[in-house]
C-alpha cells in the first residue's frame, strides 16, 4: 500500500475516534429518574395509601444506598407535579452544570428499579405497622445493612407480596424480621424496639454517630393524621445513605406519647437520652453531631394533637436537650418539611470559598451619607431585615426558586439568612443563590450559628447530658462553615429554654462572627471585644409589620443612632419592599439598609 493512502486511512481512523470519543464524553454519566408523583395522590382507599406510603418507603432507601459514592438516581416527588424536584434537575443540567453531561433515563416501575440496582442491596428488611417504631428502625436497618425496608403485608397488590412472595416477581430474601424481634416487658414495644436497634446499630459502630435523623414514624399513616407528603419518607434518603439513626420520640415526660399512650411516662424521653449518649460517645475527633427533622407537632406530643404542650415549647425543650450533647439541627420542620433527592445533592462540588456579592466599606457608607468626613456615624433611625428562616434544607429546597425569582429582589437590601449546616444535604442552594446573587442581597448565619442549636446549653452543668464543654467544637464548626460561606454576620442565635451566654460564649462568637451578633437574651446592643451584639426585634407579622417597624423609633428626629433588626419569615422581596414603602408613607427618618452596614454603623459607633 501506497504511503500517502496509509497516512489518509490512519488520520480518518483518528478523527472518527476522536468522534467516538467525545460523543462518549458528551453523555459520561447516566442518572436514572423515577416518577414517584403517582403516590402523593389523595385517596381514602387504605390499600392504595398504604402502597404508596411502602413505595416511598423503599424508592428512598433505594435512593441512599445506590446513591452514597455518587448520583445514580433522582426521584420527583416535591412540588405539584414534582415541580420542585424538576426545577433543581434542570438547573444542575444547564450548560456548564454540574450534571450538564448526565443522560437521563427513566425508569418506569419499581420491579424495574430493583432488577436495574440489584448490586446495591442484598434483601429486605421487614417491618410490621403495629410496632409503631418499627418503620424507622427498618430505615436504620436499611443503611446499615445495605437492605430495603418493606412493610409486612400480604395482600395480593401489596407491595410485600409483590416482591416477596409472589412467584413470578422478583422474591427477595428477608434478611432482618422485626416481627420476630423480642424486646424487654420493662418498657413498651416503642421504645424497646429504639433500644434494640440502638445496642445493634449505633453502639457496635455500624451507624454514624454524626448524623441522627428525628422523622415520623408509621403513626402518620395508621393514624390517617398525616398525608404522605409530611410523613416525609423522601427525607430518608441522605441519612441512610450516611448510615443514621432513625427515632421519633416525644421530649416530654409528664404525659405519655399520643403514638403510645399505654407506656409508662417518661419512656420515650429516656430513650432519646440514651440515643444522644450512645452517639456522643462514639463521635469521632471534635465532631459534632447532625440531627435532621423537628418535632412532628402536626401530628402528636403537642397540643395541636391534644397534649399538654403548645408548640413552640416543645421545640424548645428539643432545642435544649440535643444543645446538652453537641447535636445541631437540620430543621425540616412541618408543614415545608418535604424534601427529595438530598443523596444526590451530597455529592455536589463545592468550591473552598464563595464570596459576598459586596462588602460595604467606610467610603461607601461616607458617600450614602451614613458617616460624615471624619468617619462619624451620623444621628438616624436605621433598620435592616434578617429574611428567614431558612435552618432548614427542606424549607430552602421548596422556597428558594420562588422567593429568589422574585421581580422585587435586588430593588432592596435584604440579609438572607441560610445555614451554613444546608451544605451537607443541599449545597446546590447555597451556591446557586451565590451565583445568581445581586449587590443588594448579602448572606448572615441563621439560627444560631452553623445549623440551629442553644449556646448557653453548650457550657456549664448542660443538665441533660452533663458533658464537658461542647463550645470548642461549635467555635471550630462555625469558623470552617463561615470561612467557606464568607460570613462574618450570626443573624440570630434562639437561646430558647438556655441559660444567656456567658462571656466565653459571646467571645467565641467574636471570633468566628467578627462582624455581628443578634440574640435574644442579652442587653439591647453591647459590645465584644470588637463585635457589635443587637438584642432581635419582634417577628413582623405582615398585617401589623408597618406599625411593629414604626413603633420601634420614638424619635423622628433622633439625636444619636437608632439600631434595629427585623425578622420575617418566608417573605419575598416583594413583601419587603411594600414594607418600605409602607412605612415611609409616615416615617421617611427610617432608612433600610443591610446588615453589614448596620453592623460596620455599629462598630463605628459602640457608644451609641
Amino acid at each position: 500500500m501506497a504511503l500517502p493512502q496509509m497516512k489518509y486511512r490512519f488520520g480518518l481512523f483518528c478523527i472518527l475516534l476522536i468522534v467516538v470519543i467525545a460523543n462518549a464524553q458528551t453523555f459520561a454519566e447516566v442518572l436514572a429518574t423515577y416518577d414517584l408523583t403517582h403516590t402523593t395522590n389523595p385517596t381514602n382507599d387504605p390499600a392504595v395509601r398504604r402502597r404508596d406510603w411502602d413505595e416511598q418507603h423503599l424508592v428512598s432507601a433505594l435512593q441512599g444506598l445506590v446513591n452514597r459514592d455518587k448520583p445514580r438516581l433522582y426521584v420527583f416527588l416535591v412540588g405539584s407535579d414534582g415541580q420542585t424536584d424538576h426545577f433543581w434537575l434542570d438547573y444542575l443540567r444547564s450548560p456548564d452544570h454540574w450534571l450538564a453531561n448526565y443522560a437521563l433515563e427513566s425508569v418506569p416501575t419499581v420491579p424495574a428499579l430493583l432488577k436495574r440496582f440489584s448490586a446495591y442491596y442484598h434483601g429486605v428488611v421487614v417491618y410490621d405497622e403495629k410496632d409503631v417504631s418499627s418503620s424507622l428502625v427498618a430505615s436504620t436497618i436499611a443503611g446499615a445493612e445495605d437492605v430495603l425496608p418493606v412493610r409486612y403485608d400480604r395482600s395480593p397488590g401489596s407491595l410485600y407480596h409483590e416482591l416477596v412472595e409472589d412467584a413470578a416477581g422478583p422474591r427477595l430474601v428477608i434478611r432482618v424480621d422485626l416481627r420476630a424481634v423480642q424486646t424487654p416487658n420493662s418498657v413498651s414495644r416503642k421504645c424497646g424496639l429504639l433500644r434494640w436497634a440502638m445496642e445493634r446499630y449505633l453502639v457496635t459502630g455500624k451507624c454514624d454517630p454524626r448524623h441522627l435523623a428525628y422523622y415520623p414514624n408509621i403513626f402518620g399513616l395508621t393514624s390517617g393524621r398525616a398525608s404522605l407528603d409530611r410523613t416525609l419518607l423522601c427525607n430518608h434518603d441522605y441519612f441512610i445513605a450516611h448510615k443514621s439513626f432513625f427515632f421519633d420520640l416525644t421530649v416530654w415526660d409528664d404525659e405519655a406519647p399520643g403514638d403510645d399512650l399505654t407506656q409508662a411516662k417518661g419512656e420515650d424521653l429516656r430513650t432519646l437520652l440514651a440515643i444522644l449518649h450512645a452517639a456522643h460517645d462514639r463521635l469521632p475527633g471534635n465532631a459534632m453531631i447532625h440531627v435532621g427533622g423537628f418535632t412532628p407537632w402536626d401530628q402528636k406530643y403537642t397540643d395541636h394533637t391534644g397534649g399538654k404542650h403548645e408548640g413552640v415549647a416543645t421545640e424548645w425543650r428539643y432545642a435544649e436537650i440535643l444543645s446538652c450533647f453537641d447535636a445541631y439541627m437540620d430543621a425540616d420542620a412541618p408543614g415545608i418539611a418535604a424534601m427529595a433527592n438530598a443523596s444526590v445533592f451530597q455529592h455536589f462540588p463545592l468550591k473552598e470559598r464563595y464570596q459576598q456579592p459586596s462588602a460595604p466599606t467606610e467610603a461607601t457608607l461616607r458617600t450614602k451619607g451614613y458617616l460624615d468626613a471624619g468617619g462619624h456615624v451620623l444621628p438616624g433611625n436605621y433598620a435592616t431585615f434578617y429574611v428567614g428562616d431558612y435552618d432548614s434544607a427542606a424549607w430552602l429546597y421548596q422556597k428558594l426558586p420562588s422567593k429568589w425569582s422574585d421581580s422585587a429582589r435586588g430593588k432592596v437590601a435584604l440579609g438572607w439568612a441560610f445555614d451554613p449546616a444546608l451544605e451537607l444535604r443541599f449545597p446546590v442552594g447555597l451556591a446557586y443563590a451565590r451565583e445568581t446573587a445581586t449587590a443588594n442581597d448579602s448572606f448572615m448565619a441563621g439560627d444560631s450559628g452553623y445549623g440551629y442549636l442553644n449556646p448557653g446549653n453548650l457550657v456549664g452543668e448542660r443538665k441533660w447530658s452533663h458533658l464537658p464543654s461542647g463550645l470548642g467544637r461549635w467555635q471550630a464548626l462555625c469558623a470552617a462553615g463561615y470561612r467557606r460561606w464568607d460570613l462574618s454576620i450570626t443573624g440570630f442565635i434562639i437561646d430558647g429554654n438556655a441559660p444567656a451566654m456567658t462571656a466565653a460564649v459571646k467571645k467565641a462568637y467574636a471570633r468566628f462572627s467578627p462582624a455581628g451578633v443578634v440574640a435574644q437574651k442579652i442587653a439591647e446592643r453591647e459590645m465584644v471585644e470588637k463585635t457589635p451584639f443587637l438584642r432581635m426585634n419582634a417577628d413582623l407579622e405582615k398585617s401589623t409589620a408597618a406599625a411593629q417597624v414604626i413603633g420601634a423609633y420614638p424619635e423622628r428626629a433622633p439625636t444619636r443612632a437608632h439600631y434595629q433588626i427585623f425578622r420575617t419569615i418566608l417573605w419575598s422581596p416583594t413583601e419587603h419592599e411594600r414594607l418600605i414603602d409602607t412605612v415611609h408613607q409616615t416615617r421617611g427618618d427610617i432608612r433600610f439598609i443591610g446588615p453589614e452596614e448596620m453592623f460596620l454603623l455599629m462598630a463605628h459607633n459602640p457608644a451609641g
